[in-house]
């Protein structure tokens, strides 16, 4: 259906901010996973490659490789190096600090990079306290078996990051996983050898603690003072990240005591040794690019740790909104549906006659299937008389010629005052509200029933659909639309979503009395309703909805007739489905804009409000905007988290909505069958709709207005004289 302003033109700029918004999260998503693949210390493989060189196994523990040649060196006598690795962190590297502090004492801090990056004030505490720093990778990879390129990475982004938290970089390096100097093997002397050529002084250990192990107090002291009676020096490996420290802070706080009682003094490598200081100032745009660094990956660790959150939140969101879903189905079926049994023939139970009913068509270039149309509303079992207007809304194809050769034949024969049954009655183009207006002024009967020009009805549906308006509180009542067109797999994807997800809710909102949408496929009205709210305004793109809300504000209420069946065709392919999900996504936000003030307001209106707009907002709204991310956080997890747990969670997901998918095709006396293509359609479909629906609010966000897009049939329904009306029993 045209809207009558062909000349605007749909947004476009919205296309290049979702593009550049999924890069950028990607991007940190990520930078975050490979930070953190493999951070902490940890026991690893087996040593290979034989053994460094004599001269190295047997030297000191701090290595100079500058020019090619190996010169080692010792820690002075009553001389201690306490190193720290894995850091900064933010529980355990105060209280290391606030030891220090209490000895006077001074360390060196073999930071990660990315720990640099996400604790910059940490960092800048350690060197205000006159510690210095030294490298110890970006993510605690293991160099001996990295190859070059990945070692140099990680050092210079190691560099940034301390750049960008500090302002400074380090000239210190200590491998992970490296530890005594005669424990080197030929694949870390490599690695070493490539750092000393980029001008790093690699840093080993005299005294490996293994606290990372959490041996005990005692044994950490005494490895750590192993030396001691004999007057060396030595550096002293202890770690203040990778877990719980406790045993470090005790032990750091034991060894002082005893050391520095003995005349030792604790202090930075570089001092000791009487090296240049580790701590070189950052260029300016060295810091630029490092604290551009720092600030990505602060916030990428923010995004990930929201996402955990957000993750939980979506998933706790779809299990309470199956939950109410099926629950609020079974009290459909146990109490709306049992009583409209046993009412077999309403308007007898209520004392009248079925009245004449007006069925109204809006119609716009429907040549492929406004016959079937107009055919299924004359085969009916309905019995009153039965008013069919086609409102041709400017059609530039043969639908008006189809319409007149109908009446020609005398399809529907003449009504008890010689009117033809069908009428057509032709228009400029003006939008579908506008058609329907004008079909609504012409009609002669209280009850209107509307109907897309794509759309069967069964023989019995205007029976069924119209019989609760027997009730007089009852101002509309909405059908159960099928998708007729479900053969293929884009069929069979909508064919699932109209059953368990349009009329599952619908079934709740029947219950709750808060019924947002009356599909403009088959929907009932009585004539009061409709003049209550003015009619159908065009204020919406999806005027059906915006209808539908404002007669329940009016205090009409809005059921659900599940047995009035409409067979429509839904798109055949991937553009015509976002086009129309689009429009639909787009109106919808317009009439819950429109109707906003309802929340606020006292009686049904307010009820309906703060019922269905709530429900709205939440689960067709927020949900839809934060699930594809949580969607990518699900892969990032499959790949750097575990994945195990991953695919435990996405399958349990999935086996929920199996389970109630066939419960939903059980109450629409449906085959299963099609639920073997659900796991596809939460991989593919449904991001599609989630991206429909953030195009939509960006749009709006951006002020631009849709314009109608029209569907291009493919005729499912396309024998005049019999309608191909599929039936559940045979799909």
């Amino acid at each position: 259906m045209s809207d009558g302003r062909a000349g605007r033109r749909d947004p476009r700029g919205h296309w290049f901010l979702l593009m550049l918004g999924a890069v950028a999260f990607t991007c940190l998503l990520l930078l975050e996973g490979f930070a953190h693949g493999a951070v902490g210390e940890a026991p690893h493989h087996a040593p290979t490659g034989g053994a460094a060189p004599g001269q190295v196994t047997a030297g000191g523990s701090v290595l100079n490789l500058s020019g090619g040649a190996v010169h080692s060196l010792r820690m002075p006598a009553k001389t201690i190096a306490f190193t720290f690795d894995d850091g900064p962190d933010p529980t355990w590297t105060p209280k290391i600090l606030e030891v220090l502090r209490r000895h006077g004492a001074h360390a060196t801090f073999f930071t990660i990079g990315a720990h640099v990056a996400e604790n910059p004030g940490l960092t800048r505490r350690i060197l205000a306290e006159g510690n210095e720093i030294g490298s110890h990778t970006y993510t605690h990879i293991d160099m001996a078996d990295s190859p070059a390129w990945r070692n140099r990475l990680e050092l210079e982004l190691t560099q940034r990051a301390l750049a960008g938290a500090a302002g400074v970089k380090t000239r210190l390096m200590r491998m992970p996983y490296s530890s005594v100097p005669d424990g080197l093997t030929g694949k870390e002397w490599a690695a070493a050898q490539q750092a000393g050529a980029d001008g790093y002084v690699v840093v080993l250990a005299d005294r490996d603690t293994e606290d990372w192990a959490r041996p005990g107090v005692a044994k950490i002291v005494t490895t750590a003072v192993t030396a001691a009676q004999r007057n060396e020096g030595g550096i002293i490996m202890m770690h203040d990240s990778g877990g719980d420290r406790t045993q470090t802070v005790t032990a750091l706080d034991q060894i002082l005591n005893r050391l520095q009682g003995e005349g030792y003094r604790a202090t930075t490598l570089s001092r000791a040794l009487r090296l240049p200081a580790a701590d070189v100032p950052a260029s300016g745009t060295e810091k630029l690019v490092g604290g551009t660094l720092v600030t990505a990956q602060r916030f990428a660790g923010w995004l990930t740790a929201t996402l955990q959150v957000l993750f939980l939140v979506a998933g706790v969101l779809c299990v309470v909104r199956l939950v109410f879903l099926v629950g609020f189905a079974q009290i459909h079926v146990r109490r709306v549906r049992r009583d409209r049994r046993r009412r077999a023939r309403p308007w007898l139970a209520a004392g009248r006659p079925p009245p004449p009913v007006s069925v109204i068509v809006p119609a716009y270039n429907e040549e492929a299937g406004i016959a079937a149309t107009v055919v299924s509303l004359l085969d009916n079992d309905y019995p009153a008389p039965v008013e069919i207007l086609v409102v041709d809304d400017g059609s530039t194809d043969r639908t008006a010629e189809i319409v007149h050769r109908l009446i020609a034949e005398g399809r529907g024969g003449l009504l008890s005052d010689g009117t033809p049954a069908v009428q057509l009655i032709s228009k400029p183009n003006g939008g579908k509200p506008s058609a329907l207006n004008v079909g609504i002024a012409h009609a002669r009967a209280a009850v209107l029933v509307l109907v897309d020009g794509d759309t069967v009805f069964q023989r019995d549906t205007i029976g069924q659909l119209v019989g609760p308006l027997a009730d007089p509180t009852v101002g509309a009542v909405s059908g159960n639309t099928k998708v007729a067109n479900r053969k293929g797999i884009l069929g069979r994807w909508q064919h699932i979503e109209y059953v368990i997800g349009f009329n599952l809710d619908r079934r709740m909102f029947d219950v709750l009395q808060c019924m947002p949408t009356i599909p403009g496929a088959i929907g009932a009205f009585r004539r009061q309703a409709l003049a209550a709210v003015g009619g159908v305004s065009d204020d919406t793109l999806a005027e059906d909805t915006d209808l539908t809300m404002a007669i329940c504000r009016s205090g009409w209420r809005v059921v659900y007739e599940e047995t009035a069946l409409a067979w429509t065709e839904a798109p055949a392919t991937l553009r015509q489905l976002w086009r129309q999900r689009y429009r639909w996504c787009y109106g919808t936000l317009q009439a819950m804009w429109k109707h906003r003030r309802s929340v606020a307001e006292g009686g049904r209106s307010g009820r309906f409000g703060r019922r269905c707009l709530t429900y709205l907002w939440i689960f067709q709204v927020a949900l839809p905007l934060i699930a594809p991310a949580v969607d990518l956080f699900a892969v990032y997890g499959l790949i750097f988290l575990d994945p195990t747990a991953m695919v435990e969670t996405w399958a349990l997901f999935v086996g929920v909505q199996v389970l109630c998918g066939a419960y939903a095709l059980r109450l629409d006396h449906e085959p299963v069958r099609p639920l073997w293509t659900l796991p596809a359609q939460q991989v593919v479909y449904r991001q599609l709709m989630y991206l429909v629906v953030i195009q939509s609010l960006v749009t709006a966000v951006l002020g631009a207005r849709l314009r109608w897009h029209a569907m291009h049939r493919t005729g499912t329904f396309t024998t005049p004289d019999a309608p191909p009306v599929p039936t559940p029993a045979s799909t």
